[in-house]
């Protein structure tokens, strides 16, 4: 497959769409969202969103925060995280309250994944327990992609992969650590993530196009853990690109 013909902008049905640049991404996508979150709480009194970290999404979380919207009734909590305190630079807890939780957003409830434990192990069964009290199946569920192709926090190589991934339902979170990583992480894991009512994909840039083309291609799910949400068929995904 072509990268010309991987995404086609007038066919949004097939699940992918296609920006001319990162800022017509950021407005469509946060209407998007904030029109899911709206829907929840006209449903049900209140919504839950689970964001990833990392520059990618920082635009999108400035756009979401302006927007009318009842954020009181919304539950915010993470994909994943660095297992690291949430004044630390590298948080992904402090990205979200400095970029999402400010203005009218600074109404929602924030649920974090860093419990204080001095290990993500240690902290494992505190975390379980923040994430299983929350309403599920989740509203919306927003991941990124690295360029290794991995998601959440699903390294290739990395200890305790198996368990991340494993489609049986059991602990919703997991320790993981992975060569190259700095940080130990904790993540949701594929289960939990897929426990959703929209699942979605926020990539830009031409490398990491590239990754993803790579990634719909054979191969283990192991080498290139973005798989495991692009080969499941519990939710349908939804990708969202802009150069």
């Amino acid at each position: 497959m072509s990268l010309d013909g991987f995404f086609d902008p007038d066919a949004p049905q097939d699940g992918r769409r296609s920006f001319a640049s990162a800022d017509a991404l950021v407005e469509a996508l946060a209407a998007s969202l904030a029109a899911r979150l709206r829907g929840a709480i006209a449903a049900r009194g209140s919504a839950t969103l689970v964001v990833s970290g990392g520059r990618t999404p920082e635009a999108l979380f400035r756009q979401m925060s302006d927007l009318p919207l009842d954020w009181a009734a919304v539950t915010v909590t993470l994909a994943d995280e660095r297992w690291v305190p949430p004044d630390d630079p590298d948080s992904n807890e402090a990205l979200v309250r400095r970029s999402l939780l400010v203005g009218p957003a600074a109404a929602a409830r924030f649920v974090g994944l860093y419990t204080g434990a001095d290990t993500p192990e240690a902290g494992e069964d505190a975390c379980d327990a923040r994430i299983r009290a929350l309403s599920r199946p989740f509203d919306a569920v927003l991941l990124g992609m690295g360029d290794d192709g991995h998601t959440a926090s699903f390294f290739p190589g990395a200890a305790n992969l198996a368990a991340a991934l494993s489609p049986v339902e059991g602990r919703t979170v997991q320790a993981i650590r992975a060569p190259g990583i700095p940080q130990p992480r904790m993540t949701l894991t594929l289960p939990t993530l897929l426990d959703t009512q929209r699942l979605l994909l926020l990539i830009t840039g031409d490398s990491k196009r590239r990754t993803l083309e790579l990634a719909e291609g054979e191969g283990p799910v192991e080498a290139m853990p973005v798989r495991s949400v692009l080969r499941q068929d519990r939710v349908p995904l939804e990708i969202f690109w802009a150069p």
